[in-house]
């Protein structure tokens, strides 16, 4: 794909221009519950894991070295199909901190489609040409991207790649559309005060590096350009915490004997990924301030790629011995490969890093006509040390997360309703 030079020139020009904006206070608050939303017993998620003592034993006793901390939401119909939720809760804590890996990039690919609806471009949409720019130490160009059919890069093949296959390359490239400052500001006006998105993910750079996001330029399909955007420096001070993990860590071949700093780098808690996801499968449960700004195009395009196979997928055309069915499916599946039912479907953003192990997933059975939400992380480092590559993903995380969404599952088929779901907002077109 060939773009004149004189457009590659524009987006240099403007990378050397860093956009700047005045502070503005935001108010703290934890959770903004919706209008049906109700707490359950503490106690019901412990009960129901004592019950099954082959799965959970060493779970329950040491759920806080593990870190263990899970929600379960119960969803209820009402005679119109509305929904209302309540929440169990075991050992959550927003307090302490979780590096929260790949489920970072389900708020940043929601905000990059909102994003696009803000700019209000003639002609600009998810799937316009947007060629990255470099304009700074650690910034990188994409000119072509050879996953999609006619070879350019644009926003919605990003964020299909960051639902199918959690790709790294996809999130840095959002991140650096919506620049550090727009993320934060937008997730701390919603309601999510205490989160902190701040670095690109699978890129050693720094802090002032990941200030600075690439200039980008959307194009149409004539290769005109519909809309360039500066590079982006983010002048503001991140959310302060003291957050640390692990008694010990290495630093390339040195073994450092303290915990690990982890207060320059991404933070969001478990309660909040779990309304962000509840904000934009049921938009009008939750207050107007925390639904993003999306059409109704967009909330049918995440959720087929949320909930959607990677051998499903056209472009890019997955190898299934690589990316099976439950890729990335945590709860329920575990790491268990091979062909899966077509009458469940999850809806879900997961992630793993550091020893950590997040799932964050709402459950469809069309079959069996049940829905529930469940969230859940834990830390897979028994010997807690970092960067050693010595994680229990496979031996700890893994089967409590299929143990835990089987269980969980088994209840809710087993549940009464007073009304049965009408499901059929989730029942979607799939690639093939």
């Amino acid at each position: 794909m060939k773009f004149s030079l004189l457009c590659l020139l524009i987006i240099m020009l403007f990378g050397f221009v860093a956009l700047r904006r005045n502070d503005s206070p935001h108010l703290f608050t934890k959770h903004l519950p919706g209008p049906a939303d109700d707490s359950g017993d503490d106690k019901f998620l412990e009960s129901l894991m004592k019950k099954y003592p082959q799965y959970f034993d060493s779970i329950l006793q040491k759920r806080d070295s593990f870190k263990v901390q899970i929600i379960y939401t119960q969803i209820n119909r009402d005679a119109s199909n509305n929904p209302s939720f309540k929440y169990f809760y075991f050992n959550v804590n927003a307090d302490k901190y979780f590096y929260p890996a790949s489920t970072v990039k389900l708020p940043v690919a929601l905000l990059a489609l909102q994003k696009l609806n803000e700019l209000r471009r003639p002609g600009l949409t998810k799937n316009s040409s947007m060629i990255t720019g470099k304009a700074y130490s650690g910034q990188t160009m994409v000119l072509n991207d050879p996953t999609t059919p006619d070879g350019r890069p644009n926003i919605a093949q990003y964020v299909k790649k960051i639902f199918l296959v959690s790709d790294n390359d996809a999130f840095n490239r959002l991140y650096e559309f919506l620049g550090q400052e727009y993320i934060n500001e937008r997730l701390h006006k919603m309601g999510y005060p205490d989160v902190r998105i701040v670095h690109r993910l699978q890129i050693p750079l720094t802090e002032d590096e990941n200030r600075h996001t690439n200039p980008v330029g959307f194009y149409n399909a004539k290769n005109k350009l519909i809309y360039a955007q500066p590079m982006q420096f983010n002048q503001r001070p991140y959310v302060v915490s003291y957050d640390s993990v692990a008694k010990a860590y290495y630093s390339g071949e040195k073994f450092i004997d303290h915990a690990m700093d982890f207060s320059k780098k991404n933070k969001i808690s478990l309660q909040d990924l779990t309304n962000i996801l509840r904000s934009v499968l049921f938009p009008a449960s939750v207050p107007a301030k925390q639904r993003f700004k999306l059409k109704e195009e967009d909330y049918n395009f995440v959720y087929q790629y949320m909930s959607q196979f990677p051998g499903e997928t056209k472009y890019p055309a997955y190898d299934t011995a690589n990316y099976w069915d439950a890729y990335g499916k945590f709860l329920y599946y575990g790491s268990e490969k091979g062909e899966l039912p077509k009458s469940i479907r999850i809806f879900n953003k997961e992630g793993d890093a550091y020893g950590f192990l997040h799932d964050i997933s709402y459950f469809v059975d069309f079959d069996k006509h049940i829905e529930f939400m469940l969230s859940a992380s834990i830390y897979c480092n028994r010997d807690e040390i970092e960067n050693d590559d010595k994680y229990d993903y496979d031996s700890l995380g893994l089967p409590f997360f299929k143990n835990l969404g089987r269980v969980i599952y088994d209840y809710e088929t087993k549940r009464k309703r007073a009304h049965i779901p009408g499901l059929a907002k989730f029942r979607l077109k799939y690639d093939k």
